[in-house]
């Protein structure tokens, strides 16, 4: 039967993240920091950070506020939290930015990053990309990977800055030596693509792999696409089907359909029609038309499932209705085995499926 060969798809942007991922972070770094600041009024702040802990907000809240008022940089910080999250207040982000911007020009690394990110989003200020590369790159001066990461990004889209690959490429580079797992995946695409960057699969396949270790779907794909190809790596196949299945199994389309086609022509894994199938219709499901087709296939020539061109002509249709009319002729050739009836109702199952998704 046809088969695709293992496509890449090697992605990285994603929009920022909120201020919840950093908060154990945080956590960790106030106490510390209660104990050995200078110039700031600390009294209560401990009491304040026990009860919001707790999740005892109003308690929180007058503690953080009373401080805040009088300055105190990380007080405002939490205090903006509160108001983002709605702890113990309304919802209000003009609120939290209010406190976050107090916070910022302070020096305080996370409240800057949480103003970028609300620039970046549009939260509680009019969008602005260009504010919002202000805010990111002075909490990544301030050695933040995750505004290291931001700020990458948006002079990788050239957002709100001049597009600048070598630029993008420095803070990836930053934030990916800080243990960023998006960072790290985001440098290593920049190597297999030599953007910003000579190309180089050796060092894209090191960067892939301490992303996909601390579990990235898409750096795991991609380095199972690195051992399928023998770029970078030697040529693997047992080792590019571990790596796609562990993506696979976190819902990453490609992996799937590149996995499925491991089982179907039995490299690097036992030969299984039935798993081939499992993993062309995951990826299916998810739109991926090459597993489509290669499922229409499989139930065409009733490989892994019994056999069904009610199925087989289903796949085929939900192929063409995403633009690809190369297939219409064995579409039609399937057909001419048909009753008219059973066309029907392909097309019926098929109108069903699209409306779904």
């Amino acid at each position: 039967m046809p088969f695709c060969s293992p496509s890449s798809a090697r992605d990285i942007f994603s929009s920022p993240a909120s201020s919840e991922r950093h908060m154990q972070t945080i956590r960790k770094l106030c106490l510390i920091l209660v104990l050995i600041s200078c110039g700031q009024a600390w009294g209560g702040f401990y009491e304040g950070f026990v009860q919001y802990e707790q999740g005892n907000y109003d308690l929180a809240l007058q503690e953080f506020r009373l401080l805040a008022e009088g300055g105190n940089a990380f007080a405002q910080l939490y205090l903006g939290i509160m108001y983002e999250k709605g702890q113990g207040v309304p919802q209000d982000y003009s609120e939290a930015v209010k406190w976050w911007r107090m916070s910022a020009e302070q020096g305080g690394a996370v409240a800057q990053y949480n103003l970028g990110g609300m620039y970046a989003r549009g939260q509680g200020v009019q969008h602005d990309d260009g504010e919002a590369v202000k805010w990111y790159r002075m909490a990544a001066n301030s050695g933040l990977a995750e505004a290291q990461y931001n700020l990458a990004n948006m002079y990788a889209k050239g957002q709100g800055i001049p597009q600048n690959s070598k630029v993008a490429a420095y803070w990836y580079r930053k934030a990916a030596e800080q243990d960023d797992a998006r960072a790290q995946l985001g440098l290593a695409i920049m190597y297999d693509d030599g953007e910003g960057v000579a190309q180089d699969y050796t060092a894209a396949a090191g960067w892939y792999r301490k992303a996909a270790e601390q579990g990235d779907p898409r750096a795991q794909y991609n380095l199972g696409s690195l051992y399928a190809n023998g770029q970078g790596l030697a040529k693997d196949y047992v080792q590019s089907a571990n790596w796609y299945r562990k993506a696979a199994e976190q819902g990453d389309a490609l992996a799937q359909f590149n996995l499925a086609i491991l089982y179907d022509e039995g490299r690097g894994v036992r030969q299984d029609d039935k798993l081939a199938v499992k993993w062309y219709r995951r990826a299916a499901e998810q739109g991926v038309a090459d597993a489509q087709y290669n499922l229409a296939i499989m139930y065409h020539d009733g490989m892994g499932v019994p056999q069904d061109d009610v199925e087989a002509y289903k796949w085929l249709s939900i192929v063409v209705a995403g633009g690809n009319n190369d297939v219409l002729i064995g579409r039609d050739a399937i057909a001419q085995t048909m009753t008219a009836a059973q066309v029907t109702e392909a097309q019926r199952l098929a109108r069903e499926w699209l409306k779904r998704h």
